[in-house]
C-alpha cells in the first residue's frame, strides 16, 4: 500500500524509495523521514551497528569545524549538501557565537529544502536554495548568494557527508574555490573505504536513488587540492580536534567517515 503523503511533502518526491538525506535525518534522531527510510536505516543498523554512531560523530565534527571557522574570523558559510536541518545545524552554532554570521544552505533533495524553509522562516541572515552541487554557477549567481555572501571576504564552504554521493565533483569544487577569498576554508567529511564496515555501507547505498562513490584516503585528499590542510589533516571524524581526548574512543575507524578542513592561501 502506498505511503500516505504528509501535507508538507513536495509532490515530486518518491515516498516508496529510501533517500540518503532522510536516512541520515533518521540516524540523527530527526523526524523528517518516511517509513521506507526508517526501514532501510534499521536494516543497516542491524548489519552495521556503527552506522548510527558514525552519523552522530559526523554531526559533532560539523559543530567543531564551524566553531573553528568562526574563531578564525569567518562570518559567512556556504553549506552545500546540507541535508535536512536538525538540532546543531550551521546557523545555530555560528550565530550563537556571533549573531551576524550568515548561512546559505544548499541541497537538491526536495524534503530537505521544504523543511529548511519552515525552520528558517523568520531566522535572520539565513536562506535555503534547492540546487545541485555540480551546478556551481546556479548557486553562486543565485539571489540568495548575492544577498548573503561576499566572496571578497573569507567564506567557509562546507560539504559534509555529500561528496561520497557525487561521482565527479572536481570541476565544481575548483569553481567554488576560485571565487573564494584568501583565508577562506573548505570543510569536508567523506566515507572512506578503508574498513569492511565502510565498504558495506557503500554497497548498501547502491540500492537507493543516491548510490555512494567509493574513494580511498588519497582520492579524498585530492578533492582538497588548492588548500592547506589544518592540523591534524585528514582523519577519522572523532580525531579532528576533539573537545576532549577521550571523545576519540578506542576505535575511531568505526566512524566510517574521514574529515578535514583546508585553508585557501
Amino acid at each position: 500500500m502506498p505511503a500516505e503523503r504528509p501535507p508538507w511533502a513536495p509532490q515530486n518526491i518518491d515516498l516508496e524509495r529510501p533517500n540518503a538525506a532522510r536516512i541520515y535525518d533518521y540516524l540523527l534522531g530527526g523526524a523528517c523521514n518516511f517509513e521506507h527510510d526508517r526501514q532501510f536505516a534499521e536494516k543497516a543498523i542491524q548489519v552495521m551497528p556503527e552506522i548510527e554512531q558514525a552519523a552522530r560523530r559526523n554531526r559533532a565534527f560539523l559543530g567543531r569545524a564551524v566553531r573553528y571557522c568562526v574563531n578564525q574570523g569567518v562570518r559567512q558559510f556556504l553549506d552545500i549538501g546540507s541535508g535536512i536541518p536538525t538540532v546543531g545545524n550551521v546557523h545555530e552554532i555560528a550565530q550563537n557565537m556571533d549573531p551576524g554570521c550568515r548561512v546559505l544552505y544548499v541541497d537538491n533533495e526536495p524534503v530537505a529544502v521544504a523543511h529548511a524553509e519552515l525552520i528558517l522562516d523568520g531566522v535572520k541572515n539565513t536562506a535555503i536554495l534547492q540546487a545541485d552541487l555540480c551546478d556551481p554557477d546556479t548557486i553562486l549567481n543565485s539571489e540568495s548568494a548575492n544577498r548573503l555572501l561576499d566572496f571578497t571576504q573569507p567564506v567557509a564552504l562546507l560539504m559534509l557527508a555529500v561528496l561520497h554521493f557525487v561521482p565527479d565533483p572536481d570541476s565544481a569544487i575548483r569553481r567554488y574555490l576560485r571565487v573564494m577569498a584568501s583565508g577562506s576554508y573548505f570543510v569536508i567529511s567523506h566515507g572512506c573505504i578503508e574498513t569492511p564496515t565502510a565498504a558495506a555501507v557503500a554497497d548498501a547505498y547502491q540500492r537507493t536513488p543516491t548510490p555512494g562513490v567509493r574513494r580511498d584516503r588519497q582520492e579524498i585528499l585530492n578533492l582538497m587540492a588548492g588548500t592547506e590542510l589544518v592540523d591534524p589533516g585528514l582523519v577519522w571524524t572523532p580525531e579532528w580536534r576533539p573537545d576532549q581526548p577521550e571523545d576519540i574512543g578506542d576505535h575511531p575507524e568505526r566512524a566510517i567517515t574521514v574529515a578535514a578542513v583546508g585553508r585557501k592561501p
